[in-house]
């Protein structure tokens, strides 16, 4: 029998599921032919007797034996290895077909699912196409694993647009993909699912928010009883740790240590803008202070003698969590502080590994740090009302002016610049807001535009680098009927000519619900007053802080209603918005907002009253630290 009439007989026995028959066929025939379509038939049937890895190694030899569907024989190969558990084996014959992947989506999940394990981060990139344009809704949740947390990321976008219109009634990838449909000031986008998400929440519906990133669900909710919610699902805290990082030993010295953790560590940061002179005013003889340091080594290295300067560091950045934790340990800390909350970069987790016998959290996140061990969170009378204490799983430590240090001494005081050379109308009146476009929100953008309809001559200035937003946001404008002349953006410049350029503006106005923080400081230290009005989460409140703080609680409207009528008033009365700038400039160095020794002060009786309570086995409790008499005299330098 030739060759031939082998392969047919072997392939009759395989039709009519002769399996053990067809094999001993094929065994006679590969002494006469070992050509592709023998080993096909091969795998197919060792495929059906469960011999799943001699069949993954049939199908590699039909593929390499070449022919038109050698990549197909090929990828049945790497298909049967990897479900078999032979990674090495389905990954040497992937590898060459990464062109193929790209449109494969079969291919790129296999590859991707093996990078993903052995954590080969690099390469993951190539593969969210494919994944996000299948049908199989494994590939699509591989390829929602395979998202980044950098915002910027165009891939990221991509991808997700397409896997919500995959899965349109998926309310964690409605979350995700407003996300980015927010960063680029995409109103249509938002408006259009906004209406499904108010209705949701109105009859109760509320489980959706839990997969929310909470600093991202803050740029768009201002309500508290909802911003809790946020982010329960991320990585949860067995409820026993609380009470035994509490009652584990402990020995406290004569000064309290403090540690502090952060990314943020270098000079230009916008945290340390705020926080370095506090760290440097901090009492030596009363505390020790010491920066767990995981900055961006290039950051870091630029500023090493300006860093070390703000206390002792210690690098934790390529450590994990638990090898972190345990260095903290190491150091006795009594009170260790994060400074990032559920923002980009945090290493917050590490707080759940029973770091210290305090831990608290400050500065970085505005509000609640969901399924994070913290024991207090740093605020004021402003930012944490008692009324909101129900919404918070910390205990508060309420400072007696504001919660939010500022550097008196290096940051840079404006020089004098023409508004012509920033593109401005000489005799225009001007709004402007500096605060991050994705911060500039759906009603945000409408209450703005009301303040325009009522201020004929009046222009408005945003900040804004990204070119999809800055479309957005000119076409919102342009759809309420605003002449675009009257929207001036500008970019993103170097610090000190920001500084310069801020005064130049008429009035501040702030966003809601997440108000400009380290934005806003900059303003008032910069002599523009800033609008804002009463927030109702801990985000949409820090400007009425600050303005408190520095002595204009006026600029601190009632709600969105008295905003927009406070603007026009201030466009139709010139006089007033000079006095407001006089009041900035005498109260610069005589109120509490920019007085870091003063909110030092402050700061480290807070700490004394918390480690006070813990010393003596008490839990931790609402403290309200007491103010300091008021100065009476100025404390420039």
């Amino acid at each position: 029998m030739n060759a031939q009439a082998i392969f047919s007989t072997a392939s009759r026995h395989y039709q009519k599921g002769q399996y053990t028959d067809a094999l001993n066929q094929l065994n006679a025939l590969m002494e006469l032919n070992r050509d592709a379509k023998t080993f096909v038939l091969l795998a197919k049937v060792l495929s059906k007797l469960g011999f799943k890895q001699e069949a993954a190694r049939a199908y590699q030899l039909a593929g390499e034996a070449g022919g038109s569907r050698a990549e197909d024989y090929l990828t049945e190969a790497m298909k049967l290895y990897f479900a078999n558990g032979n990674e090495d084996e389905a990954l040497s014959i992937g590898l060459p077909l990464l062109e193929k992947a790209k449109t494969d989506a079969d291919i790129a999940f296999i590859i991707a699912s093996i990078f993903l394990k052995r954590g080969e981060k690099a390469i993951l990139g190539l593969f969210k196409a494919p994944l996000t344009l299948s049908t199989n809704r494994l590939h699509n949740a591989l390829a929602f694993k395979l998202l980044t947390a950098e915002i910027t990321d165009l891939q990221d976008r991509d991808a997700l647009t397409n896997l919500f219109r995959n899965n349109p009634k998926n309310t964690t990838l409605r979350s995700a993909y407003l996300v980015y449909a927010r960063e680029a000031n995409d109103f249509a986008e938002v408006e259009k699912h906004d209406r499904d998400i108010q209705k949701a929440l109105k009859a109760g519906q509320t489980d959706f928010l839990a997969a929310e990133a909470p600093y991202y669900h803050a740029t768009w909710c201002g309500d508290e009883r909802l911003n809790h919610i946020a982010g329960a699902h991320l990585r949860p805290f067995p409820p026993s740790l609380t009470e035994a990082r509490r009652s584990t030993p402990h020995r406290w010295g004569e000064r309290i240590r403090i540690g502090y953790v952060s990314s943020d560590f270098w000079d230009d940061h916008a945290t340390m803008k705020l926080l370095k002179a506090v760290l440097m005013a901090h009492d030596r003889k009363r505390f020790d202070v010491t920066l767990f340091c995981h900055t961006n080594s290039a950051h870091a290295a630029r500023d090493r003698d300006i860093r070390e300067k703000w206390g002792r560091i210690v690098e934790i950045g390529d450590l994990t969590d638990e090898q972190a934790a345990e260095v903290i340990r190491r150091e006795n800390i009594d009170i260790l502080v994060d400074l990032k909350g559920h923002t980009l970069e945090s290493r917050v987790s590490i707080f759940n590994q029973a770091a210290a016998p305090v831990q608290v959290g400050w500065l970085g996140f505005p509000g609640t740090t969901v399924n994070v061990d913290l024991d207090y969170v740093i605020g004021d009378p402003y930012v944490l009302p008692d009324a909101s204490k129900a919404f918070y799983y910390e205990k508060y430590c309420r400072l007696p002016e504001t919660y939010q240090p500022n550097d008196p001494y290096g940051r840079p005081r404006p020089e004098a610049v023409s508004r012509r050379t920033v593109g401005l109308p000489e005799d225009a009146f001007v709004f402007a807001s500096f605060n991050a476009n994705r911060k500039i929100s759906l009603q945000t953008v409408n209450l703005w535009i009301d303040i325009l309809r009522q201020t004929p001559e009046s222009l408005l200035w945003l900040m804004c680098d990204r070119p999809d937003a800055r479309s957005n946001l000119l076409a919102k404008f342009k759809s309420a009927g605003i002449d675009l002349k009257r929207i001036i953006i500008c970019p993103k410049v170097r610090y000190q000519d920001h500084v310069n350029r801020v005064p130049l503006a008429d009035i501040g106005l702030d966003t809601y619900p997440y108000n400009g923080h380290t934005t806003t400081s900059e303003q008032l230290w910069s002599g523009l007053p800033v609008l804002t009005f009463k927030g109702t989460n801990f985000a949409s409140r820090v400007s009425e802080s600050l303005l408190n703080a520095i002595g204009v609680p006026e600029l601190v409207a009632a709600g969105p209603e008295d905003y927009v009528q406070e603007a026009v008033a201030l466009y139709n009365n010139r006089d007033k918005i000079a006095a407001y700038r006089k009041t900035l400039e005498d109260n610069r160095f005589q109120m509490p907002l920019f007085d870091a020794e003063r909110f030092c002060l402050h700061l480290e009786k807070g700490y004394e009253m918390m480690a006070d309570r813990a010393k003596r086995g008490l839990a931790p409790d609402h403290i309200d630290v007491p103010a300091l008499p008021a100065r009476t005299g100025s404390f420039e330098r």
